[in-house]
């Protein structure tokens, strides 16, 4: 019993340390409530999300902290740039709440923003230019995408594998399929990630050739077999988007 009890005022001083750090380092309240009513689970959850990438302060840490926060908190970002944007909405505000919105599936509102942040001295902004041309595209809007595109690739020194996949997204729209099959496959080469890869590999489904594409799929599979834990969720809804796209055919 003394042993239980000593356990218990334990987790109550470690929830109270915690709950204080909460208020004086001005994170989100809802932490309180998590930290509190969760017991020691919601304590470890916050120590994983916040401390632990603070104190070590790596890439692998911030990154581990990150996805803690968005699987909680999946608006946070958008929250957070949408009141960055309020307070001082300068180009980059403007863009950070497009991106924003864009990962919310909010893609009108990126395509907006996008635009009224690409004026003056900004019209030429590569960042600016593939965020709306990608907007326009998930709105079904290609036509006007390739304009942006076309621009883009003329400006750059070097092809871009972002602006590349966008490309050929807008030739597979447009039926443009030799320009299109082209494209997906130099990007899928070299865009980290699986996104090339999964589009490429439902591209080659959507024409016919579904022996292709189930050959890009266990590739895809085998790539996330050995993926780090923390990419595998992203790499899964990319694999998804394939083997729909396959099991369509």
């Amino acid at each position: 019993m003394p042993y239980f009890g000593g356990g218990l005022l334990l987790s109550l001083l470690i929830s109270v340390l915690l709950c204080v750090h909460v208020v004086r380092t001005n994170q989100q309240m809802y932490w309180i409530f998590i930290i509190l009513f969760l017991g020691p689970l919601g304590s470890i959850v916050y120590v994983v999300a916040i401390l632990l990438p603070d104190l070590l302060g790596g890439t692998r840490a911030k990154r581990m902290g990150m996805a803690a926060r968005d699987t909680l908190d999946p608006t946070r970002e958008y929250r957070l740039a949408r009141a960055a944007l309020d307070e001082t909405p300068t180009v980059h505000n403007r863009m950070r709440l497009a991106a924003a919105a864009a990962a919310r599936g909010r893609h009108d509102e990126a395509e907006q923003l996008y635009g009224e942040a690409a004026q003056g001295i900004h019209a030429d902004d590569p960042t600016l230019l593939l965020g709306r041309a990608n907007a326009l595209i998930e709105l079904g809007r290609a036509p006007e995408a390739l304009p942006l595109l076309d621009k883009l690739s003329e400006e750059q020194s070097a092809r871009s594998p972002a602006t590349v996949l966008a490309q050929a997204r807008v030739y597979d729209a447009l039926g443009r399929f030799g320009e299109a099959e082209s494209a997906y496959q130099w990007a899928a080469g070299r865009l980290p990630g699986l996104e090339g890869l999964a589009r490429y590999a439902a591209f080659l489904a959507r024409i016919g050739r579904k022996t292709e594409a189930a050959d890009h799929l266990a590739e895809i599979d085998r790539r996330i077999e050995r993926a780090n834990p923390q990419f595998r969720r992203e790499g899964r809804t990319w694999r998804d988007l394939a083997a729909q796209a396959l099991a369509r055919a």
